[in-house]
């Protein structure tokens, strides 16, 4: 956040407003507003946890911290793809829990200004648009914008959450 005076007041501007980070999954263009990014770290060692969904990859102990990582390929149906140097993992903040999001490969950081991100299309279409918040247009590409929000489903945030902490607490115990 930058300060902003006018007058007497200080304003706060939002520099991350419209600005979001791309990934590639297979040919496919995603983007994720940067103010969930907290890091992107290259593969490592994951550690399995059991009872959780095929996509959830297990977990990994960053600096003390244990994030579950979940694989973006398989969460939305792809099919799963050898690890390479391109891999990375996204780490994103949703409300105060970290998450890993294992990608293909980390593109660039894009402004996208408001009026050129237009809705998904609706539900009519057979496009599942639940992960979906928009489409955007920048220069002669389009991103499919993800909703880091909607990402997870409550049941699978719960999952995720439970896993980690077991493991958080196993490792101090």
């Amino acid at each position: 956040m930058a300060d902003i005076f006018e007058g007497n007041t200080i304003l706060e501007e939002d520099t991350q407003q419209g600005r979001f980070l791309t990934f590639t999954i297979e040919n496919e263009v995603y983007g994720i507003e940067i103010k969930y990014v907290t890091e992107i770290i290259g593969i490592q060692s994951i550690t399995k946890v059991p009872e959780v969904p095929g996509f959830v990859k297990g977990i990994i102990n960053l600096r003390g911290k244990i994030i579950p990582v979940i694989d973006v390929r398989l969460k939305f149906g792809k099919e799963p793809m050898e690890y390479d140097d391109r891999t990375c993992i996204i780490v994103i903040d949703i409300t105060d829990v970290l998450v890993g999001l294992i990608v293909d490969k980390v593109d660039e950081v894009l402004t996208i200004d408001e009026q050129n991100i237009a809705a998904p299309p609706n539900n009519k279409t057979g496009f599942d648009n639940r992960y979906i918040k928009g489409i955007g247009k920048a220069g002669d590409k389009v991103q499919l914008l993800l909703d880091c929000e909607k990402l997870l489903k409550n049941d699978e945030r719960t999952i995720l959450y439970e896993s980690a902490a077991q493991s958080q607490s196993a490792n101090c115990g």
